[in-house]
C-alpha cells in the first residue's frame, strides 16, 4: 500500500508539457508520457527511484542516473533538454538560481586533490573525446564549420596573439594540461615556456609530449602550485585554472600572477564565471550536481567580481571578450564525441564515471545556451602611471592581423 501511495502520489505530480519529450518505464510495466513524441524514455528500476523525482531538480535526476537508480535512452542532449524542462515545469522555484558554490576556506593540499579527482581520471578518457591536442578548454570559432581540432588552434594562437608573444618571451601557462599552448608557444612562436599543473597525469603525458616533439630546451612542464613558482615572465597565460582558486582567494591568486609578471609584461585569464551577480549560481540544483561529482570545491566568480580582484591585485584591465557561445559550441562537439564512442568509453572507466561525465558535457553544453554561465577571457597588465607597464597598441587590430 505503501509502495502505491507513494506511485499516486509520483503520478499526480507529474506535468505534461507539449515540449517535454519524456517517456517514464516504470518497474511495473506501466508507461506515461510526458509530452508528445517522446525522444526520451526513463526506465525506473524499483519504486525506491521516485525519491529522485520529489522534486525532479536536476541534481536529483542527475543523482539518479549516475547512481543507476534508473536507465535513460536517447541522445544526452535530449536527456539534458528534457531534464531541464521536467525541473522548470515542477519546482516552484524552477526559475530562481540556487547557489552553485559557497565561498570556502582552502590550502594546497586540497586545491591538489580536487584537481586531481577532476583531471585524474586517465589520459586514454580524455583522448577519446578530445581533439588531437588534448585541448580541455573553450574552443574559439571563426565560424561554427571549423572542426574542433581547428577552432582549438585557433584558440591558442588567439590568446598568444592577444599577449603579444615574441621570440624568446619568457611565458608562463598557468594550468598547462597536456601541454598544447605551451608546445605551440614555442614551436610558432619561439617563447620559452615553463607550464604547471597539479595533475599526475597531465604532468607526465605533457612531459612526454615536449620529448617527443624534441622542446625540452624550450618548454619545462612542472607539478607545481602557483604559490610556488618563482622568477619574472614576460607573459602569463590562465587557461581554465581560475575556476579551481575559490572566490576568497581570486585577490591573492591575481597578487601572485601580479609579482610573476615581467613590467610591461601581459597576462591572459581564461576562465567560465556565473551569469548571476546575486547568488553566484545556477538553476534547478545543477551546481549542487558538478560540485559533488566532477569540480569538487571548484567555485566561479561573476565576472564583475573577477575584474575587482584583478584590479585590488594591481592588474589594469585591457581588453574582455564573451566566449559564451564558443564554450556551447565546444561542447556540443565535445559531448557529441562522447555519444559516438560511448562503447569506447564505457570500456576505459566505470560505469559511474561514464554516465557522471555523460551528464556533465550535455549538461554544461545546455547551461552555456542557457545564459547560465558564460566564460570571458581577460587580458591586463600591470596598473601605473608610468607608461612603460602597458605596452599594448592603441586598437585591438593587432588581435586580428
Amino acid at each position: 500500500m505503501r509502495e502505491e501511495n507513494l506511485l499516486a502520489r509520483f503520478l499526480s505530480g507529474l506535468p505534461f508539457h507539449p515540449d517535454l519529450g519524456l517517456r517514464l518505464a516504470l518497474w511495473n510495466g506501466m508507461e506515461r508520457d510526458l509530452g508528445p513524441h517522446p525522444k526520451v524514455t526513463v526506465r525506473l528500476q524499483n519504486a525506491g527511484a521516485l525519491r529522485y523525482f520529489l522534486p525532479p531538480s536536476i541534481d536529483n535526476l542527475a543523482e539518479g542516473y549516475v547512481n543507476g537508480h534508473f536507465d535513460v535512452q536517447g541522445h544526452a542532449h535530449d536527456v539534458v533538454t528534457a531534464a531541464a524542462r521536467l525541473a522548470r515545469s515542477s519546482l516552484p522555484i524552477a526559475g530562481q538560481f540556487g547557489r552553485l558554490f559557497k565561498p570556502r576556506n582552502r590550502d594546497k593540499e586540497q586545491d591538489a586533490r580536487a584537481i586531481q579527482h577532476h583531471y585524474d581520471v586517465s589520459n586514454d578518457f580524455y583522448r577519446l573525446w578530445l581533439d588531437p591536442q588534448m585541448v580541455y578548454s573553450c574552443a574559439y570559432f571563426h565560424s561554427p564549420e571549423l572542426t574542433l581540432e581547428q577552432a582549438q588552434t585557433a584558440k591558442i594562437d588567439h590568446i598568444l596573439t592577444k599577449v603579444m608573444l615574441r621570440p624568446h618571451d619568457r611565458l608562463l601557462d598557468v594550468g598547462c594540461g597536456w601541454g598544447a599552448l605551451a608546445m605551440r608557444a614555442a614551436q610558432k612562436f619561439g617563447a620559452r615556456v615553463v607550464g604547471i599543473t597539479l595533475s599526475h597525469k597531465q604532468f607526465e603525458l605533457a612531459r612526454q609530449r615536449v620529448a617527443q616533439a624534441g622542446l625540452q630546451g624550450r618548454v619545462e612542464i612542472r607539478l607545481q602550485d602557483y604559490r610556488d613558482v618563482d622568477g619574472r615572465f614576460d607573459q602569463i597565460t590562465s587557461v581554465g585554472m581560475f575556476e579551481h582558486v575559490g572566490l576568497k582567494h581570486l585577490q591573492g591568486y591575481f597578487r601572485c600572477l601580479h609579482a610573476l609578471l615581467e613590467d610591461g609584461g601581459m597576462m591572459m585569464n581564461h576562465g567560465i564565471t556565473t551569469t548571476d551577480p546575486n547568488s553566484g549560481g545556477a538553476p534547478l540544483g545543477a551546481g549542487a550536481f558538478i560540485g559533488k561529482y566532477v569540480f569538487p570545491h571548484g567555485e566561479l566568480p561573476h565576472l564583475s567580481l573577477a575584474l575587482r580582484e584583478m584590479e585590488v591585485a594591481g592588474l589594469e584591465v585591457l581588453d574582455v571578450e564573451n566566449l559564451r557561445r564558443h564554450y556551447e559550441r565546444t561542447l556540443t562537439l565535445w559531448a557529441g564525441n562522447y555519444e559516438s564512442r560511448s562503447r569506447e568509453i564505457r570500456g576505459a572507466v566505470d560505469e559511474t564515471t561514464y554516465r557522471v561525465w555523460r551528464i556533465y558535457l550535455a549538461g554544461c553544453a545546455h547551461a552555456f545556451a542557457q545564459n547560465w554561465v558564460s566564460l570571458y577571457q581577460v587580458l591586463a597588465c600591470k596598473a601605473g602611471e608610468d607608461p612603460r607597464l602597458n605596452t599594448t597598441p592603441w586598437s585591438r587590430a593587432y588581435i586580428y592581423h
